[in-house]
Order: structure tokens, then sequence, then C-alpha cells
């Protein structure tokens, strides 16, 4: 076990699926078309009636439902702000179910973000109120307030009533520097990325020079370590074979320079974008992860099992490959890819 974790239950799980980001795929097992050609998805409520989240005919009209994809929440925030009464029931009782599934499966926070549901600062704001007290309605667990905009997360903790915990504040970075004090006055842990003033980090030196900047304000504020997330920003080693060491070394370089109180976290499932057999990517990229420093992440927790990617084999031949891969050794990703087209990582 490594050092910074005494057993899987320490690792902090920021539930990630109640974004409006996520997508199913039109032509799918989540979607169903009804007998008059309604299309939709498909879920159970609290007390197992079956119910139907209908994609309305405004969304038909967006690029995503052309490139075969629903953005399921996204439409269960829209009927709740926009839809009759029988449509917002709808939308409330789609975000509950996901509420208690991230809940059940051990989530710690649940991360809401409601950036792509408009182009509108107004419509993102009533959103967004819509969405924290329709959550807090039936969860146990805080609410981490997710935007890339310090307005949006200004207005979610103001909805934000607080009885189930402390908020989280995703996130601060160089580029909104303001947000912090959203943090001291909301008494909010808070997740600090690695992004700098203008753009993304190129590799870990970049990575850490901006945390360590970041950081320098965040101390400056008073906030204790222990309240504090570092986010050294994932990308998909399917663009780049130094992606993963880019994050890795990151990791093991916050963890040095910070010590065990700070927490590090991050979306680690970006890494395995665009390739098979993502679970395995992601469960191999979890181990190197937490063998570094990382000890949270921002994860949907349904099919994550932390204390399966503890005890993850890693002398196995898909496990090999994926860490081979993660690690820089094959360009492209063509051994893996040729693994998966091989059937070598079932």
């Amino acid at each position: 076990m490594p050092r910074h974790l005494k057993s899987a239950e320490d690792f902090i799980t920021i539930g990630e699926n109640i974004h409006t980001t996520r997508i199913v795929l039109l032509n799918g097992r989540r979607v169903r078309t009804l007998d008059d050609g309604t299309q939709g998805v498909p879920f159970k409520d609290d007390d197992g009636n079956d119910l139907f989240l209908s994609i309305p005919d405004e969304f038909k009209e967006q690029q995503p439902y052309r490139q075969n994809q629903v953005k399921h929440f996204m439409i269960a925030v829209w009927k709740g702000v926009n839809g009759s009464p029988e449509e917002q029931a709808l939308g409330t009782a789609y975000i509950h179910r996901e509420v208690r599934r991230q809940t059940r499966a051990g989530a710690t926070f649940l991360d809401l973000n409601v950036d792509e549901v408009s182009p509108y600062i107004d419509i993102q704001n009533e959103s967004m109120t819509w969405l924290v007290n329709t959550v807090e309605e039936v969860s146990t667990l805080p609410a981490s307030i997710d935007s890339s905009n310090s307005e949006i997360i200004e207005t979610g903790l103001a909805a934000y009533t607080g009885k189930a915990g402390r908020p989280m504040i995703n996130s601060v970075a160089l580029e909104r520097i303001d947000t912090i004090k959203l943090v001291t006055d909301n008494n909010a842990h808070v997740i600090v990325t690695a992004a700098g003033e203008s753009g993304m980090p190129d590799n870990a030196d970049e990575r850490v020079e901006n945390i360590d900047e970041l950081m320098q304000h965040v101390q400056n504020a008073g906030i204790p370590l222990s309240d504090v997330y570092v986010d050294c920003l994932a990308f998909p080693i399917s663009v780049a074979s130094t992606y993963g060491n880019d994050y890795l070394d990151a990791v093991a370089a916050v963890r040095e320079k910070y010590g065990p109180e700070i927490h590090i976290t991050g979306g680690v499932s970006n890494v395995s974008f665009g390739l098979p057999k993502r679970r395995l990517i992601n469960d191999a990229f979890l181990h190197l992860a937490i063998e570094k420093g990382l000890d949270s992440g921002i994860i949907d927790p349904i099919p994550a099992s932390i204390q399966k990617v503890l005890d993850l084999d890693i002398d196995s031949e898909p496990v090999k490959l994926a860490i081979d891969m993660l690690s820089g050794n094959d360009d492209y990703c063509m051994n893996y890819i040729q693994a998966f087209r091989d059937g070598r990582l079932d």
C-alpha cells in the first residue's frame, strides 16, 4: 500500500457524472426507440418504476445528436429548468437516480457542472441553481461546484445550503485567481489546476511551475493544505506518448514538495480517450498514479474500484501492455492497438 493511503477507503473520489458534457451513444445500449418513434434513455426511479428520459426536438438539431451522441445529463437539466411539470419531474428523477448510484458506489463529493447547457450566462446560472437544489434534495454527500466561470461557481455556492458538508470548488487556476476569495468566503475545499494563465502546460516541469505559482496565492490566503486538491491535468496518451509521464512525474513532484497533507487529484480517465479497452487503461494509470502519490480522482465511481486498482496484476499481459504505453514506450499506441486487434487484452 502506498504510504499516503492506508486503505482503498482513504482514496477520495470526486464523482464526475452529473456533468452536462456526459454522453451516451445514440446507437448504443443506453438509448431506446419507442414504438411511436420517441428516442430516449430508459431508467428506473427510486421506487423501481420504469421511466423514460426522452430526447427533446431541440437537441436533435444540435451537433452532438448529428454525431451520434446524446448528452443525457444536459437533457435532464434542460427538462428540469424548461420542461412541463411532467418533464421537470423526469429531469429531477434522473438526477436523483445518479446521486444515489454514485453515493452507493463510494463517492466522497459530487461534481456538478452545467457549462455546456447554454452559451448564455443567465441560463447557466439558472441551470446551476436548479441542479444544486435538486441534488441537495436527496444527497448525503457534499457538492463540488464545477465551472470554468467564477460567476457560475459563485451561483452554485449561493444555492448550496451545506447540509451535507463543506463544498468543494472546481476549480482555481492562474487565469482566475479571484476564485480564491470564494474558497475562503465559503470555507470550501478547492481543486487547483496546473493550467497556465494562457494555456495548458507542455510537460511535467510546466505543470509544477504553474502549481507552485498558484499555491503561493492559496497559502497566502490561509487555506490549509488539507483542503487543497491539486489537479496535475491528464491528457490523452493517444495524442502524445509523453503525456502519461508528464502527469505522473508532476504528481510525484507535488507530493514530494508539499508532503502528505495536500491532496492530489485529476480527471485521470482523460488519458484513455480515443482508445479501446478504456477501463484497462484507466485502472493501470490509476495504479501508477497512486504509486506516485495520487490520493484522489475526479472519476466515475461506479465502474472504478480502487481496491481492484491497488490489487492490479501488473504482470499480466494486458496490464503490462497498458503500462508500457502509459510509460511512453509505445509510440502512437501501436503495440497496444495491435494487441487489442489480436484479442490479447481480454
